[in-house]
């Protein structure tokens, strides 16, 4: 008995009654033509339970994984009959990707799960990285001190340009959404102390503005801009100088004689502390106008609203929330650089440091802001 299947596309297929077969291999074998005619070069070696398979492949020009995948099948038939397969003329080229088809074992075996680990080592682990977090973050604010003292002894190297363009996405480009965060805190604050001064007198509600005007000028409006600019700002020179890092770009400075630290994070830290002040002021009195937008609605005039505003703030209220924005600045320029100097390499490294520059931006701002606001009570300021 004889029989035979002929494929077109990429195999011809004999078999015989001695259990012997013989398929032809030609052309590409990829995943196109392997799906498309895998049935028809697989079966008829099961129901022939052939036990010697010959491969003749002296016809192929291209293999792909599924073609191995198709060699390690035909094999598999010829070991369950007791036989074996082999296989001649196969282009040198192609040996090294076929040989894969000659293991024992094709069949790829799962990986035992690893031991569980003990909790006090991840503890363990878990402090070390914030201890070498810790010792990075601090010598990086060396470096950066080092720099900035050198950028002011020497202000026309500063790249003023770079500057400019970077105070720009950090102050311009914020406006719209400094504003929209500035009048809806303002009108919450309003609404939120509106209700509870109501029950110390029916006009106790006109202290609304002496509130409003000092937790904006004192707490508010710097913590709300240091929030907004640790998601914005500090997130994209995270991932500015990571991209860098990633590819290589930083030690190509390095390699050039160039500074990172005075090419690339100087003027990102400048801009940042230069305009943040400024945005802060904006959001100030963004805030200050969605509060008086509440008191207008409880049935006082603007005249009130500036008399007791003016009545209960001074200058000190003023500079004292713009020294803490100044402060929240740097803290939020240099943890965005810094998490973008020490990204790792792989596809998610940049957004890692992205995300650990956000979230250590805003806690490193609330920890400034509560240092501060203790400094503050014990100065009487």
């Amino acid at each position: 008995m004889k029989g035979r299947n002929v494929d077109n596309s990429i195999a011809e297929v004999e078999t015989t009654a001695g259990q012997k077969a013989r398929v032809i291999l030609r052309g590409r074998l990829d995943a196109d033509s392997i799906a498309a005619n895998w049935g028809r070069v697989v079966e008829p070696l099961r129901q022939a339970r052939a036990t010697a398979v010959h491969i003749d492949a002296s016809g192929v020009d291209y293999c792909d994984g599924a073609g191995v995948g198709l060699l390690i099948e035909l094999r598999r038939i010829a070991a369950r009959n007791g036989g074996q397969m082999t296989i001649q003329g196969l282009p040198d080229e192609l040996t090294p990707l076929v040989e894969m088809a000659s293991l024992d074992d094709p069949t790829v075996r799962a990986l035992d799960p690893p031991p569980p680990v003990p909790v006090l080592v991840r503890v363990g682990r878990s402090v070390n990285e914030v201890l070498r977090d810790l010792s990075q973050m601090i010598t990086f604010t060396g470096e950066v001190a080092v720099a900035l003292a050198w950028a002011i002894s020497h202000p026309r190297q500063v790249r003023w340009r770079d500057v400019r363009m970077v105070a720009e996405k950090v102050g311009v480009n914020a406006l719209p959404v400094a504003g929209l965060l500035g009048v809806l805190v303002g009108a919450i604050v309003a609404y939120q102390t509106a209700a509870p001064l109501r029950n110390f007198g029916a006009d106790a509600d006109v202290y609304v503005a002496d509130i409003i005007a000092v937790a904006v000028l004192r707490e508010l409006g710097p913590l709300i801009t240091a929030i907004l600019a640790a998601g914005r700002t500090g997130s994209a020179f995270a991932a500015e100088v990571g991209t860098m890092k990633v590819t290589e770009e930083l030690d190509a400075l390095t390699t050039m004689g160039l500074s990172p630290v005075r090419f690339l994070i100087v003027p990102r830290v400048l801009a940042a502390v230069l305009v943040l002040p400024f945005l802060c002021v904006f959001v100030d009195l963004i805030s200050i106008a969605g509060g008086y937008a509440v008191f207008a609605t409880l049935g006082y005039p603007l005249a009130t609203f500036c008399r007791r505003t003016l009545e209960v703030v001074n200058y000190v209220d003023l500079l004292g929330g713009l020294f803490k924005m100044l402060v929240f600045a740097l803290l939020v320029a240099a943890i965005g650089c810094q998490r973008g100097l020490v990204t790792r390499q792989g596809p998610g490294a940049v957004g890692d440091s992205t995300t650990r520059a956000v979230v250590a931006g805003i806690i490193l701002v609330i920890a400034a802001d509560y240092l501060l606001g203790a400094a503050y009570f014990h100065l009487g300021i």
